[in-house]
């Protein structure tokens, strides 16, 4: 198979230039696994980093049939149409047996993914820890690039996802239901604690009544729970648009008080510093599966393991072990 070249200062020039392929062909690139790829990528990176920061980073989550991609396509072109433009990245699910990803939210953000003025990437998960692909974060340094000022991130809704893309955001929203009985059904505590807005989705027609119930039970809830920094609680509707004007604009108030507070520089700060440790185990997990005699060792380890021949303490202490030798010889050979 022949492998094509990447030229990491022409397709900087693109992405800068804001040429949709050039955008496609980046995000691809960062997404990469494959040794070869890596030093472009990081070439890439440095080469656009002076346009990035600039955009409005907001991240979605919610229970399933919240309607996130639902709330996503409408709020997108609502934005468009008031000049903006919006990038999106959809982390979707991979399946840990095969590695398959549904990679469908083009589908379900159908009317958005259509506009000149979006982009939506399906970003697949693969075996990240938390259900975020592990170049999240590159592919929103790659919209903000090319010109998008409104960088969303939805997450998978599976728990950890939420905390690892909290982590990359200006702004966290929550998106839930009302449901009969008991209106904060699924929505788990340690999320709440997370949001920065939240919002009960699904709030028309019959639904109407018992969303604004639910709307005002978690906000009082909310105000016990963080009585210092209780998030805003509204309700709307994907579907006929009803609130999300004022959704956006609690996003925006929320970013504004952020900036007014000298938080944001600060927040963005920490985030790079939480992120250059993620990246640290990032790699760590794959020379743990790589270097030469790890890679040598590993068929004999899981099969004992598996049998019940060798604990998986003992396992991963000869792991590491092969790990540290082999660094330790590489170091050196350098020498």
């Amino acid at each position: 198979m022949t492998v094509t070249a990447v030229d990491p200062a022409a397709l900087a020039e693109g992405v800068l230039a804001g040429n949709r392929r050039a955008v496609a062909r980046a995000i691809t690139l960062v997404e990469s696994m494959r040794p070869d790829r890596r030093e472009p990528a990081k070439e890439l990176l440095r080469r656009i980093a002076p346009a990035t920061g600039g955009a409005v980073r907001v991240g979605i989550s919610g229970i399933p049939g919240a309607g996130k991609s639902t709330t996503i396509d409408a709020l997108g072109q609502r934005l468009i149409d008031a000049g903006h433009r919006v990038g999106v990245v959809a982390v979707d699910p991979s399946s840990a047996r095969t590695g398959g990803s549904i990679l469908g939210d083009r589908t379900r953000m159908g009317a958005l993914a259509a506009r000149d003025e979006a982009f939506v990437r399906p970003s697949p998960t693969g075996d990240h820890l938390g259900g975020v692909a592990r170049a999240t974060r590159e592919s929103m340094l790659v919209l903000e690039a090319a010109g998008y000022d409104v960088v969303v991130v939805e997450t998978v809704g599976v728990g950890q996802s939420e905390v690892a893309v909290a982590g990359m955001v200006d702004t966290f929203l929550l998106l839930g239901l009302a449901r009969g009985g008991d209106q904060l059904q699924g929505i788990k505590r340690g999320i709440l604690e997370m949001a920065d807005v939240v919002a009960i989705n699904k709030a028309d027609g019959d639904h109407a009544p018992e969303a604004r119930v639910a709307a005002r039970d978690l906000r009082q809830a909310l105000h016990l729970m963080r009585p210092e920094d209780t998030p805003v609680v509204l309700t709307c509707s994907a579907v006929t648009g009803d609130g999300l004007d004022e959704l956006w604009q609690a996003v925006l108030d929320h970013r504004e008080g952020l900036v007014s507070a000298g938080r944001l520089e600060t927040r963005r700060a920490a985030q790079q510093r939480d992120w250059m440790w993620s990246m640290v185990d990032a790699e760590l997990r794959a020379a743990a599966r790589t270097t030469p005699s790890v890679a040598e060792g590993r068929g004999a380890w899981e099969g004992a393991v598996t049998r019940g021949e060798l604990d998986a303490t003992e396992a991963a202490a000869r792991v590491i072990e092969a790990l540290r030798e082999d660094w330790t010889a590489a170091t050196r050979h350098r020498r």
